[in-house]
């Protein structure tokens, strides 16, 4: 088997994050556990942070490998979904996996899973195979921990098969209402479905109606629980259009004058969650200091997230998705940078809250060229602009390439464009981006 062949197996397999309908309920984890079980479990005995929520799950589980892996431990992270290379949703110190390594555990992997398909005649999934894929990898490094973000929700995610150290709550906001629940208490339910008996829970902010189920939850499992802006408190000190200095009071310790170059208030909830977290660790004997905090979440970087990858015109990207997402982008855009005029390239999926995101960035906009991505999920642009009050400027354009070449060339050199709707959508204007200037 080469890589490419490896590839086409992993793609092989029905890949829900491209599928635009499927019901919650196809997942299943006694097959991942059985599937695991054959592997000879490589999911246990590896420590483990699980990250369940709506925003804010890859830039906390990146606050928290990086302070850890500062502090000197070997640490494997998995996260979803990508911007370019499905590969690099699986590293192990910051580097994704390799090609070799790869190969070499889907030729391993493929045996196993093909033997328990003609077995049980049940098919696994391309996520399911690719979390087991990653526990293989993590196995094989030899890592200290693991930081692992759940996919969709949390109770039926493939990830859930872990028994973590820690479980990490971020930001819980109307999303996938078909497939979680159509209120915010069902939806944290299904989040809140990653709290395991007798471990330690951090909660960043959250509404009081998805605070209630976690409380719930964590008494129910005997899980001690901790939240932000409650037993987590954090103070912005000065912020700009490069990084932001805050302090946080975490349980243990207080730090001050912090640096991170993610941009934003909801990063500092997201570097406050990722704080707590590595003290919560203090529980296991497993002691983080000050120094290692600091250093590390400083040393966080998250590509996508309120990226800015040109100056002049100023062009941000960030992969807002739903109506919470871009009211948070809404107001750091606002706060942070200064603009003459701000164009919107947006592309979003067809199974997100258009409406609610439309609501949100229509208002700062000063014109709007709205797109489509090569995904199949994509909403088509005639779709989009159903959303968009009359009186907005509004342009169209079938492909993400034309729009981003349009927002340019309308662009002064003091305007600022925006480009949003969906990690997919920033993956794609990423590599636009880097290849025009690469030319």
């Amino acid at each position: 088997m080469n890589y490419r062949k490896a590839i086409d197996y992993l793609n092989s397999f029905i890949n829900y994050e491209r599928k635009k309908r499927f019901a919650y309920n196809e997942f299943r984890l006694k097959r991942v556990k059985r599937i695991l079980k054959l592997l000879g479990d490589p999911h246990e005995g590896i420590k483990a942070i699980h990250i369940a929520g709506t925003k804010g799950k890859g830039s906390t589980a990146v606050f928290i490998s990086s302070i850890l892996r500062v502090a000197g431990f070997k640490i494997g992270l998995y996260t979803s979904p990508h911007l370019h290379d499905f590969r690099e949703r699986i590293k192990v110190n910051g580097r994704s996996i390799n090609k070799k390594d790869l190969v070499s555990l889907t030729r391993h992997l493929k045996g196993v899973i093909d033997r328990y398909i003609n077995k049980n005649k049940d098919l696994p999934t391309f996520f399911e195979v690719y979390t087991i894929l990653a526990f293989c990898y993590f196995r094989l490094k030899r890592i200290d921990l693991m930081v692992i973000e759940a996919g969709l929700g949390g109770r039926l995610d493939a990830t859930n098969v872990i028994k973590p150290l820690v479980c990490v709550i971020t930001p819980i906001s109307y999303e996938h209402m078909d497939k979680l629940g159509r209120t915010l208490s069902k939806i944290s339910q299904e989040k809140a479905g990653i709290i395991k008996r007798g471990t330690i829970v951090i909660s960043a902010t959250q509404p009081k109606t998805v605070l209630d189920v976690i409380k719930e939850t964590a008494r129910k499992k005997r899980a001690r629980l901790y939240i932000v802006g409650k037993d987590i408190l954090f103070e912005t000190n000065k912020i700009n259009a490069e990084y932001q200095l805050f302090t946080v009071q975490g349980i243990f310790a207080r730090y001050c004058r912090l640096k991170t170059f993610l941009l934003g208030k909801h990063q500092l909830i997201n570097a406050a969650s990722g704080i707590g977290t590595v003290e919560a660790l203090r529980f296991y004997n497993i002691n983080i200091n000050s120094s290692a905090i600091k250093k590390g979440i400083n040393k966080a970087r998250w590509a996508g997230r309120m990226e800015k990858v040109s100056e002049r015109p100023l062009i941000i990207l960030d992969g807002a998705q739903n109506k919470a997402s871009a009211l948070a982008l809404k107001s750091a855009i606002q706060t942070i940078f200064n603009y003459k005029r701000l164009i919107l390239v947006l592309g979003i999926f067809r199974d997100k809250d258009i409406k609610g995101i439309c609501s949100e960035l229509e208002r700062i906009s000063d014109r709007i060229i709205l797109t489509q991505t090569a995904h199949p999920r994509a909403a088509s642009v005639a779709y989009l602009k159903r959303f968009i009050s009359n009186g907005k400027v509004v342009h169209t354009r079938e492909n993400l390439r034309d729009a981003i070449e349009l927002a340019l060339r309308k662009a002064k050199n003091e305007d600022l464009i925006l480009v949003t709707g969906s990690l997919f959508t920033v993956g794609e204007a990423r590599a636009i981006i880097k290849a025009s200037k690469d030319v």
